[in-house]
């Protein structure tokens, strides 16, 4: 790969070199007869941050200052930071891409917004935070309105001006001005300085765009190496170069829980379009959810492998922090790259009457199985220890809270329609979707745990059986070895089994008690027996018999895992990346037991038994999480994500969607349910989805396209 790279710069520089020989030019130096083109392909830049102007292709000449009364006027007025980059190109990246890229390496904040400009492709694009006044809407009616019949006039100055009064417009309220259009040159950026008008043919004329396009050429080879090779260490701009390990743990953790909850989010938004529309339309979202789940698997892997084992050598930490930067990213990009078609097919603002009465309906159903799972939770407590179904407990309450959440919701969207603004209606349906199902999610798992106490319960009986038997050749066993040092480990699992029997026994003989955990434990104690046995019997009875054990360590495997995804899910507005990372974990190897259950039980035994300890572990650490809850988690140190500080609420209230993950602001773009700008639920929230997509639907919004 390095001798093709350095075949290829060494090919463009001995051309370089020949030109002045093969084409007759006058006696000037290279340098002079081949100048540089004076836009090259353009990377994400470093903005001017005092005067918000970067003008790299000579666009505003003598209109600079009109553009400058504009953006101050705009900051002065409504404080938001207007800045323009006008460039040659936006190189390999779409539009959006280059300026949320931009935006992000330059740190812009929730009150800062970017126009970004190509004069040469002729594109642009926005690039704006959820939460700073402006919606998603405005966005797009200040684009259509004020901007692009500006460029589409060669207008490049009167394109600024026009979007900082039209964001002056909107914030007001008032409805988004036309364009003042002075047409200006077609594209100020695309003819190299020295170029010859005209007609004016010389043989200097054939060496300069000769030499100027083997230059851009080499220069896009020696950038496209350089993409290549910054795309394996992470985003382009990703600022871990200069930063140091400590905050760069602090970022990737930040980053783990931002791709968590924007995949959570997806998932959800994708099962409510699929019973909608059906599997086969859906078929790319889910396919996006997939890639994105196998990345963060990934992620969360070395995430645990980081909290198991300190690296030693600070270089190898680096570099597994930033691969899980890497994959995250990835992950992001691959739902965000479907997230306009998924909204385009979602389209409620059209539906949203039909849409709203499906919801209100399912609302009116849900009270009644939220007063079915309090009956099973009362059933439970007459017959099983509370610990055995405390991770479910408060699941009626918890919906109870979700179902006034929807309710609320559900209101706001019947004003917004008897209002005839079906937009913001789309919006509050689409939280109460969210929060009933999250709702059904805690009422369902009311029933499951009741279902996996009394399954736990009857395999318990098999498994007493079992241990008592294969204790009795293990104690013949030990009898045999007496005197050999190598049967001390089987004696000490002997004693072990037989103090774990009679434990349980005693337990089960009381009355009530925890199922799952019994069995965990005569299964483990069994495992143990087993393997000091396996050498003295014969080896398809040791594979049948670590079959049986996989059954019951499955049934826990899977009743943990699937009770921390349940608390993580419907709480996740609070729970922080170790809970997450655990869980990740925790499925990983509940999926490995499950795939290698028929071929290899006893390396499935394994995998069950470590996705039970890491789905206790992880419902752990949520719970803790949660209980010290106060409206924000504090991630990593990049662009703010997680620092915002969002406060708390009360029960069914915004501290409920806030903990819940259901956050409107950046559905509604900064709208809160105080009113149409300002205070409420919707002001300086800087994180939460409301739909399908990655980070960066997420946390910045935009628009723009050829004009």
């Amino acid at each position: 790969m390095w001798t093709r790279r350095l075949g290829a710069r060494l090919f463009a520089a001995g051309v370089l070199a020949l030109l002045p020989v093969a084409v007759p030019t006058p006696a000037l130096p290279v340098a002079s007869a081949v100048p540089a083109p004076s836009a090259p392909l353009t990377d994400p830049l470093p903005l001017d941050r005092d005067g918000r102007i970067t003008d790299r292709v000579d666009a505003l000449r003598d209109r600079r200052a009109d553009v400058v009364r504009a953006l101050e006027r705009l900051d002065r007025e409504h404080r938001v930071r207007l800045f323009v980059a006008y460039v040659r190109d936006f190189s390999d990246f779409s539009p959006r891409d280059w300026a949320d890229a931009t935006a992000g390496k330059n740190g812009l904040g929730q009150r800062d917004v970017l126009l970004a400009v190509a004069t040469g492709d002729r594109r642009f694009a926005v690039s704006a935070r959820a939460g700073s006044g402006i919606s998603r809407g405005d966005v797009d009616a200040v684009g259509s309105r004020a901007i692009e019949p500006a460029l589409r006039q060669n207008d490049w100055a009167g394109a600024a001006v026009g979007a900082a009064d039209g964001y002056a417009a909107v914030l007001d309220d008032r409805q988004v001005p036309p364009a003042d259009v002075t047409p200006g040159p077609t594209d100020p950026g695309g003819r190299p300085r020295g170029e010859s008008a005209a007609g004016d043919v010389s043989p200097t004329d054939f060496v300069v765009p000769v030499g100027a396009a083997l230059a851009v050429a080499l220069a896009a080879a020696l950038f496209f190496s350089r993409r290549r090779r910054a795309k394996r260490r992470g985003p382009p701009h990703w600022p871990h170069d200069g930063t140091s390990t400590p905050d760069l743990d602090a970022g990737a953790k930040g980053l783990l829980v931002e791709t968590d909850d924007a995949l959570y989010t997806s998932r959800e938004e994708l099962g409510i379009a699929t019973a909608r529309f059906g599997e086969e339309a859906t078929r790319p979202f889910a396919e996006a959810v997939g890639y994105a789940q196998a990345e963060l698997t990934a992620a969360f892997r070395l995430r645990q492998a980081l909290d198991d084992a300190y690296p030693e050598n600070d270089d190898a930490r680096r570099d597994m922090l930033e691969e899980i930067v890497a994959r995250c990213t990835d992950a992001n990009a691959r739902l965000d790259a479907e997230a306009d078609a998924f909204d385009r097919l979602r389209a409620m603002a059209t539906r949203a009457p039909q849409v709203l009465a499906t919801a209100e309906d399912a609302a009116r159903r849900l009270p009644d199985r939220i007063g079915a799972a309090e009956g099973t939770l009362t059933v439970l407590a007459d017959g099983f220890a509370p610990a055995s179904f405390a991770a479910v407990a408060g699941n009626p309450a918890a919906a109870r809270d979700r179902l006034q959440f929807a309710g609320e919701n559900l209101t706001h969207a019947r004003t917004a329609l008897g209002t005839d603004d079906p937009a913001t209606a789309a919006v509050h349906v689409r939280a109460a979707e969210s929060a009933l199902d999250q709702a059904g999610t805690l009422v369902a798992a009311v029933g499951r745990r009741e279902h996996e106490l009394r399954e736990a319960a009857a395999l318990l009986t098999d498994a007493l059986r079992d241990i008592r038997k294969d204790l009795a050749d293990a104690q013949g066993v030990a009898r045999e070895t007496a005197a050999d040092e190598s049967g001390a480990e089987l004696r000490g699992r002997v004693a072990r089994a037989q103090k774990v029997l009679a434990e349980v026994g005693q337990e089960a003989a009381g009355g009530r008690y925890d199922p799952p955990a019994a069995l965990r434990r005569v299964t483990e104690a069994d495992a143990a027996l087993e393997a000091s046995l396996a050498g003295a019997r014969e080896r398809d009875g040791a594979e049948r018999r670590a079959r049986r054990l996989l059954d019951r360590a499955l049934l826990g495997a899977r009743g943990s895992v699937a009770a921390a995804r349940d608390f993580v899910t419907t709480r996740r507005g609070g729970i922080g990346p170790a809970a997450r990372t655990r869980l990740g974990e925790g499925e990983r190897h509940l999926r490995q037991a499950v795939e290698h259950a028929e071929t290899d039980a006893a390396g499935a035994l394994r995998h069950a038994q470590r996705a039970d300890e890491l789905g206790r572990e992880a419902l752990r650490l949520a719970e803790q999480d949660v209980g010290g809850f106060d409206g924000s988690y504090g991630g990593g140190p990049f662009g703010g994500r997680h620092g915002s500080g969002y406060g708390g609420g009360g029960p069914g209230g915004m501290g409920t969607g806030m903990l819940a993950g259901i956050i409107l602001g950046g559905m509604l773009g900064g709208e809160g349910f105080e009113g149409r700008r300002g205070g409420g639920f919707g002001g300086g929230l800087g994180r939460g989805p409301g739909s399908f997509g990655g980070g960066g639907t997420r946390g910045r919004m935009g628009g723009g396209g050829r004009f």
